[in-house]
This record gives C-alpha cells, sequence and structure tokens, in this order.
C-alpha cells in the first residue's frame, strides 16, 4: 500500500495470473481519506497491452474508488516469466464539483504551487494454477475404488457358493428319494410277477406317479 498525501493505492504490484490466449485483469482500490476531492490518472509504459478502466476519474472525499487493469491476450509467454511493464498513477487536488470529463491533461503538470502525487505499480507473471487432482468416485471414508472393488467380489463370491451348496444337497436328497422310489417300485413288480394278477394294481400306479414327479424336480433343479 502507498499511502501518499492524497490517495492510499493497494496494491502496488499488479499481479497477473498468466495464461495464454486469455484475458487477464486485476484491481487497484484506490482511498481517499482527505476533505477534498481527489483527480487521477493512469499512465502505462505499454498502452497497447492494457485496458485501464477507468484511466481518469474523480475520488470524493472519504471515498473509495476502483480502477480495473485487464491485459490483452497474450500469444505466447516470455521465457523467464518476467515483465518489465510499469504504472504510474498520478492524482491532485481537484476542484468540487468537478466530473471525469472535465479532467484534462493539463491538471497533471508539475508546476509551481501545485502538488502532483505520483505512484509508481509495476508487473508481476504468475504461473497458472494447476488443475485439481481427481477424485475417484464412489469411494467413501477412505477406501479406494480397488478396495470396494475386492470387498463386493469376495461377498458376491461367498454368496454364489453358498447358493451352490444348497443346490447340491438338495439334489442329492432328490436322488436319494428317486433311488428309494425305485428300489420300491421294483419290489413292487416282482410281487405282481409272482401273484399274476394279470392287471395293474392301484400301488403301481401311485409309485409311478410319484416317480414321474420326483424325476420331473430332479431335472427341473439340475
Amino acid at each position: 500500500m502507498s499511502s501518499g498525501d492524497l490517495l492510499n493505492i493497494e496494491p502496488l504490484d499488479l499481479k497477473f495470473r498468466f495464461e495464454l490466449k486469455k484475458q487477464i485483469s486485476c484491481s487497484i482500490h484506490l482511498s481517499n481519506n482527505t476533505e477534498n476531492h481527489v483527480a487521477f490518472k493512469v499512465k502505462t509504459t505499454n498502452p497497447k497491452k492494457y485496458c485501464v478502466r477507468p484511466n481518469t476519474g474523480i475520488v470524493l472525499p472519504r471515498s473509495t474508488s476502483e480502477v480495473t487493469v485487464t491485459m490483452q491476450a497474450q500469444k505466447e509467454a516470455p521465457s523467464d516469466m518476467q515483465c518489465k511493464d510499469k504504472f504510474l498513477l498520478q492524482s491532485v487536488v481537484a476542484t468540487p464539483g468537478i466530473v471525469p470529463k472535465d479532467i484534462t491533461q493539463e491538471m497533471f503538470n508539475k508546476e509551481e504551487g501545485r502538488v502532483v502525487d505520483e505512484c509508481k505499480l509495476k508487473v508481476i507473471y504468475l504461473p497458472p494454477q494447476s488443475p485439481p487432482s481427481p477424485v475417484a468416485e464412489g469411494s467413501e471414508e477412505g477406501s479406494s475404488p480397488k478396495e470396494s472393488m475386492k470387498d463386493n467380489g469376495h461377498q458376491n463370491g461367498s454368496e454364489d457358493k453358498s447358493v451352490i451348496s444348497r443346490l447340491m444337497a438338495e439334489k442329492a436328497s432328490a436322488l436319494q428319494q428317486s433311488n428309494r422310489l425305485r428300489q420300491e417300485l421294483e419290489l413292487v413288480k416282482r410281487d405282481m410277477t409272482r401273484n399274476r394278477s394279470g392287471g395293474v394294481s392301484f400301488i403301481l400306479v401311485i409309485m409311478v406317479g410319484l416317480l414321474g414327479i420326483v424325476l420331473g424336480y430332479v431335472l427341473k433343479r439340475s
């Protein structure tokens, strides 16, 4: 901050975060702590490179004003990121009631009996900001995506094994019942052969039906 007799100026270093092919702006804050109207004018050593708005103005007594400096888009960056451009901010006591359009260059000429404050500002280039690190989606409470995938895979594998074991047990039980029914059917057939009843007994019909149901269930579960 510059604490002159007329204006306090902040900052004294105009910092531009340099990016190619992009306009970059920064602000100059002016504070008038006097009881006078203060006129100001901003000059630069490289007017084609910078746009200053407003480049002239009036700061009322006990008030503030702001100046925006915009650097035009640059096609190439300096090799050492150093800048020799300078700005000069001049200020002078103005007549009460003056408006910005009434400001002239003659007002800032150093003549006898006229005090012209001057403050030099320099330009500093800052490197571009680094892009933020990508954050993996789906991670919770510090766990990485790989760990989450491992946990899910382990749980799914356990569930699959449990289902397979249950199906195998059911299949084995059904096969045992089928074998038992077949044995009973053979006994019935032998009994019928001995008796030579010449017809099909009611028990045989029931056993054949039960065997068909069990076999169908076994084939379906398989």
